[in-house]
């Protein structure tokens, strides 16, 4: 009878963990794409599609309103907001006296900008010709920064924070706000011409892995007591 707990348990991560595992293997396969240049046509058809006039001087498409909007949403995974969304989201953890919760988001956010910065220079890929660029950009290319960290930002921050209520309509709430955030900045970052498609879609897959391996850790240690019902 003991055994039944340990196999519920056991049964509950086994979605987690194979989502985990999907979005690794997808990760290292577009690494590869992207590493050996069988990604580059579908890039580069992309980026020409999202731009207008003449070879040279072209443009992202669409109104300039359409594209101040754009930069708008680019920003949010930029490193200054990503600090004050990751500060904020701390100082509520520890005045809920959710010790080990704060330090679990900022174990998870600090390792995550390790991972952004080793893997970028692990693929050094260089970023589309400044021709395209409609942002100021600086830096290698793969993965995508802005989008990895906002992934991992909003995406671990909504799963852990979500551990905190028995609502599924507000777990549900917090995690599709975090995918939709996450999902435009990204989007942002092909259409501004700073980063290849390839570059967001392995952000987005290496991002997603770690915030599902701090939730798994998370849920072994059991962080999270339920602040309401």
């Amino acid at each position: 009878m003991k055994a039944i707990p340990r196999i519920s348990f056991e049964l509950r991560l086994l979605a987690p963990m194979l989502l985990l595992f999907l979005a690794a293997w997808t990760f290292i396969a577009i690494a590869d794409a992207a590493m050996d240049g069988d990604a580059h046509a579908v890039d580069m058809w992309i980026l020409s599609w999202l731009r207008v006039g003449p070879e040279g001087s072209q443009q992202p498409i669409g109104p300039r309103w359409f594209q101040e909007v754009m930069r708008d949403l680019t920003a949010l995974g930029s490193p200054a907001v990503m600090v004050l969304i990751i500060t904020a989201t701390i100082g509520w953890l520890l005045m809920a006296r959710q010790w080990a919760m704060a330090a679990l988001a900022l174990a998870a956010m600090g390792g995550g900008q390790l991972a952004v910065t080793t893997l970028k220079h692990l693929f050094s890929r260089a970023r589309p010709d400044e021709v395209f660029h409609a942002t100021v950009a600086s830096g290698y290319s793969f993965p995508s920064g802005h989008t990895m960290m906002s992934t991992i930002v909003f995406l671990t921050l909504a799963a852990l924070t979500a551990r905190l209520t028995v609502s599924t309509r507000l777990r549900v709430f917090a995690m599709a706000t975090a995918g939709l955030i996450t999902g435009l900045v990204g989007s942002s970052r092909v259409y501004l011409g700073v980063h290849w498609a390839s570059d967001v879609a392995a952000g987005w897959t290496a991002g997603a892995a770690w915030a599902l391996l701090c939730w798994l850790v998370a849920d072994r240690l059991g962080v999270g007591r339920k602040l309401s019902t």
